[in-house]
């Protein structure tokens, strides 16, 4: 499966020349936030590469990129995308990487949702990969569709660790166990103490800007199996609309899932850290869960694509573009357990904590077609964040 070329010109003063001496770009192939991703050629090695290539900015683009370097060059998984080389060019910091000749989750899901034995299948994989990746001591932060590429055999690689963090483990005396920092040992951060994620995937401790830990990489892992299943993300609009949702309401499962999934779904999008499983459990009850031929049947059936919907992705039955159900005549309209006064102060507090719009830190993948991911990150200073995490406690 070929990538598609990139339908904006490429920077001329890049492809102009030789990175470094060595790396030819040719085609661009992803854009985000502080980088571009280029199709490139390894002149030593006669081999093609991906190079991601930071823009010049600001203190805090130099020390992404490095660190992105750093963690990357730690993992060695097939589902993870290997590092082959870093360093700079005319002041520009750079990444050599394996080039995945595929698509995104995102541009697959555009298309229709996945049937059950698809999103296990795709589920193991992944929750595979972060396993791998919170054994080495990382957080990913940022785990969602377009970071996830599919290659030729749509075997899914985990992308874009721009924004991923170091947590403490049992060998690193200096922080925090797993447990911990799931539940108050911060991990390391931004370089301005800025907590930043997709709002549409983030864990509600990282949308409150409290400690991110593994398990809410596991969190962001359900909403995109959840995904997966609908064929539409769980919290859309807005990102302080997206933050604030998954404050005031728990994922909704889609009819026709088996059991044992629903539950597993449940707990890994369950609302305290300490309640959901870890990668491994995940990975464990997802390739042990027996699915039956009748599953994705009705699964499908009930995907069917919505009138008047250009985009073709199926949504499941009540279930509107915004992310919100219609009651229908069997489900009688419930009322939020949440007080009105209750749901403003999460908004006001949500406000105090500095929500803007912000690009991507990370470039889009390889793969991608959007010039910045329309998913904006959430942007938070660490020192707002203690007031107004208290007026959120319900």
């Amino acid at each position: 499966m070929q990538v598609r070329p990139w339908r904006v010109q490429p920077d001329n003063r890049l492809t102009a020349h030789a990175v470094a001496g060595r790396y030819r770009l040719d085609a661009l192939l992803g854009r985000g936030g502080a980088a571009d991703v280029y199709e490139a050629v390894d002149l030593r090695l006669r081999r093609p590469v991906a190079v991601k290539v930071f823009r010049q900015g600001d203190t805090r683009t130099e020390v992404h990129s490095d660190n992105e370097g750093r963690l990357l060059a730690q993992l060695q998984h097939p589902g993870v995308v290997t590092l082959f080389d870093s360093g700079r060019d005319e002041g520009r910091p750079f990444l050599v990487m394996e080039l995945v000749r595929g698509t995104t989750l995102r541009r697959r899901l555009a298309r229709s949702a996945l049937s059950v034995t698809e999103t296990c299948r795709m589920g193991v994989a992944l929750s595979s990969v972060l396993a791998h990746v919170h054994g080495a001591g990382i957080v990913h932060r940022d785990v969602k569709p377009s970071n996830i590429l599919l290659d030729g055999t749509d075997a899914p690689r985990l992308t874009d660790f721009g924004i991923s963090r170091r947590f403490a483990t049992a060998d690193d005396p200096t922080a925090a166990s797993d447990d911990a920092a799931s539940s108050g040992a911060a991990p390391a951060t931004d370089g301005g103490d800025i907590l930043m994620g997709t709002a549409c995937y983030m864990a509600p401790e990282q949308a409150l800007g409290r400690t991110t830990g593994p398990r809410a990489d596991v969190y962001s892992l359900g909403l995109v199996l959840l995904e997966a299943l609908k064929g539409e993300r769980e919290y859309g609009g807005p990102p302080l609309e997206a933050a604030l949702a998954r404050l005031h309401r728990p994922p909704e499962l889609p009819d026709g899932l088996p059991p044992e999934l629903g539950k597993l779904l449940t707990a890994m999008t369950a609302h305290e850290a300490s309640n959901r499983p870890d990668a491994r459990t995940c990975q464990k009850a997802l390739a042990a869960l027996p699915i039956p031929a009748a599953c994705d049947a009705p699964h499908a059936a009930q995907s069917a694509t919505a009138p008047g919907n250009p985009s073709g992705v199926r949504r499941s039955s009540g279930t509107l573009p915004s992310g919100r159900t219609t009651p229908t005549k069997a489900e009688p309209r419930t009322r939020s357990p949440h007080r009105p006064g209750r749901l403003l102060a999460k908004s006001a507090a949500l406000a105090a904590l500095g929500v803007t719009l912000t690009g991507s830190i990370g470039a889009a993948p390889v793969g991608s077609r959007s010039a910045v991911d329309p998913l904006s990150h959430l942007r938070m200073t660490t020192q707002q964040i203690p007031d107004a995490a208290q007026a959120m406690e319900p």
